[in-house]
């Protein structure tokens, strides 16, 4: 009588199971560095941004546009590391974590208000238009004039046009005193306040005027006021680095000094970080507003606007306005001097 083999798989059964397994493992083994890869390649331009600022180099007009995005990178670094942790990559989340960390040490205390000095002094009310080519609504300008009670206005990219509108829109009955130096294109620049102005050259050469002013607010106190406007990175970076830096005289060599305007840089530039360290400080940062961006105005994403206070002073109030027909958002600072 013929003996019956026990159920179960033969081996011709188990062969081709064995080999189905090992071509299963083979293709894991093989989505492993696939999958590794995948995520360590965003990282590469994180560690280049973070190694970049951390260093303070601010090289060509490639290196600044991305400079310029650092806040972005912080967001960018924590969701890319969660990912990487998230498919058991631990290095490489671990790696885009620390750069992300690091970059929000620096961008972080921007949200938050600074203690101001204890000055009692006089109060300045100042604020900085860029005009883009003179097309802004002169109508809006002098209305944001109006109603935020503005004792100096800077303009930027002021021609001959916008001088008209503003005259036609009143802005000279508001505040009468003015150093204009219009011109075609991007090029002019004024100061316009309630206050006697004196001109006064407080800057070194620029391709776009940048006009300076002794503004006198009366009892023999007097503050210097500079209307800024660097040439656009993207047109020569090496002279946008030397005029912004010409901006840096240190405090103490000077009267108390505002700087207001266009300056083509953001926090995360070390140009600009260089004026600062001389004696200033950013009052959109003062004010816990530092991530509050200014340009393009249809889809703001980076502060190159600032208002720049000697650190002498008080930053009092800080705000960003719209200002219809313009690029640039409009900045405003209330500064109490010693």
């Amino acid at each position: 009588m013929e003996e019956l083999s026990p159920p179960g798989p033969s081996g011709a059964g188990l062969g081709i199971l064995g080999t189905m397994v090992t071509t299963e493992e083979t293709r894991v083994r093989r989505k492993k560095p696939l999958v590794t890869a995948l995520l360590v390649v965003p990282v590469v331009p994180l560690a280049v941004l973070a190694a970049l600022r951390l260093i303070g180099f601010d090289g060509d007009w490639y290196t600044l546009v991305v400079l310029s995005l650092t806040p972005y990178a912080v967001l960018y670094g924590v969701l890319f590391g969660g990912l990487a942790l998230a498919f058991r990559r631990w290095w490489v989340g671990g790696v885009a974590l620390v750069l992300a960390v690091a970059l929000a040490v620096l961008v972080v205390p921007r949200v938050s208000a600074s203690e101001q000095r204890d000055v009692h002094g006089k109060t300045l009310r100042v604020l900085a238009s860029n005009l883009l080519y003179g097309q802004a609504d002169p109508k809006a300008v002098v209305d944001l004039v109006r109603t935020q009670r503005i004792d100096v206005l800077n303009l930027v990219e002021l021609t001959p046009r916008a001088v008209d509108g503003l005259t036609a829109a009143g802005l000279f009955q508001t505040l009468p005193y003015r150093v204009l130096h219009a011109a075609p294109g991007a090029f002019g620049s004024g100061i316009v306040s309630r206050f006697p102005l004196t001109e006064v050259n407080l800057t070194g050469d620029s391709a776009a005027k940048q006009p300076g002013a002794q503004v006198d607010l009366g009892d023999g106190v007097v503050a210097e006021v500079v209307a800024v406007h660097p040439i656009s990175p993207d047109v020569d970076t090496p002279q946008w680095e030397r005029e912004i830096k010409d901006l840096s005289r240190a405090a103490g060599e000077h009267g108390l000094r505002i700087l207001a305007g266009d300056f083509n840089a953001t926090l995360d530039h070390a140009a600009f970080r260089t004026v600062l360290s001389r004696g200033y400080n950013d009052a959109a940062e003062q004010r816990g507003s530092g991530l509050s961006p200014t340009w393009p105005s249809s889809i703001p994403l980076v502060t190159i606007d600032h208002v720049v206070v000697d650190n002498r002073a008080a930053v009092r109030d800080y705000r960003v306005f719209d200002v219809q027909g313009s690029d640039h958002h409009a900045v405003f600072a209330e500064v109490q001097l010693p």
